[in-house]
């Protein structure tokens, strides 16, 4: 647990949603369980294993000790274990309610305290930012799996006209109502409650699209399979994109390499041209780039005005 520890003795006030520490990545022997995220004006500590009462006394004291160090601000911070579901303790603090986060100037709402899913996969960062540097005003966005609608956000801020946005969970799309009402974007937004694999005649004469985001589970039973989906889902890209549109493709699943993706398009979807992997967020970094988030941007063949 040293380098957590270490890690937390040098880490700056978080300002933005941010990730702090990155056991997973496996950088870090001995804590590759561990990691400490930062969802301003708290800070989430989650294990993939049980932790005893001694280590996360340790973690308190490490988090208290900086915390005095960078702000007058109370300390607060909240203890996730996951495993055959998730546990949630709240160690010190309170948490404000509602709980807005920024990230690159957006805000968004999250909640720590329950499921395990926080309403904001910071992996995704450098996902919306490409988001945010290639949609051109007037451009139609399909966001697909569209979660908690942190795609939608960036690419209306960008100058979409119009992004619609599909997700099985009508939940998590009333939070992306919400978001998309903090940041004070009122129209150009539909949200569509629709299992995706039951609906692609709605939404191919919606169409066509100038980019269209693909960020699914990779394993949700019910939802969605990667192994048998993905294929599914390349397979209907062409002809929702326009001629000359984007696709962004994402896959968080360790034990399937970036090949496994690109073949599934290439095979399905021969139209589509590989254009580049987007680079993960730094404090992300992983042993192997194969086994950490992959996220592939592609084109339709045809005709494509932007520089």
């Amino acid at each position: 647990m040293q380098a957590l520890l270490d890690a937390i003795a040098t880490m700056a006030l978080p300002l933005d949603a941010q990730r702090v520490f990155h056991g997973r990545g496996g950088l870090h022997p001995g804590c590759e369980h561990l990691a400490l995220d930062a969802f301003p004006p708290a800070l989430l500590l989650t294990s993939f294993q049980a932790l005893d009462e001694a280590a996360l006394a340790a973690v308190g004291e490490a988090l208290a000790a900086r915390w005095r160090e960078l702000t007058d601000a109370p300390l607060s911070w909240v203890y996730q274990c996951r495993g055959h579901g998730a546990t949630t303790r709240l160690m010190a603090g309170s948490l404000p309610e509602p709980h807005v986060v920024t990230e690159a100037g957006a805000r968004y709402l999250v909640h720590l305290l329950r499921g395990q899913n926080h309403g904001l996969f910071l992996d995704m960062a450098e996902g919306r930012r490409w988001v945010r540097e290639r949609v051109q005003g007037g451009d139609r966005v399909l966001n697909l799996f569209a979660y908690t609608c942190a795609f939608s956000v960036v690419a209306l801020q960008a100058g979409a006209s119009e992004v619609v946005n599909v997700d099985m969970a009508a939940g998590a799309l009333a939070t992306g109502r919400a978001n998309h009402g903090l940041n004070g974007l009122q129209a150009g937004a539909r949200f569509l409650a629709h299992d995706i694999f039951s609906s692609w005649g709605k939404l191919t004469r919606g169409g066509p699209y100038d980019l269209v985001i693909c960020d699914p589970p990779s394993f949700q039973k019910g939802s969605f399979v990667a192994t048998k989906d993905y294929a599914r889902l390349a397979r209907r890209l062409p002809s929702l994109l326009a001629p000359g549109g984007q696709a962004l493709l994402c896959l968080n699943a360790p034990e399937l390499g970036v090949a496994f993706l690109r073949e599934a398009v290439e095979l399905n979807a021969p139209g589509l041209a590989f254009v580049e992997r987007v680079a993960n967020p730094a404090a992300f970094q992983d042993v192997s780039a194969q086994r950490s988030l992959k996220v592939l941007a592609y084109r339709r063949d045809g005709v494509d005005a932007r520089p």
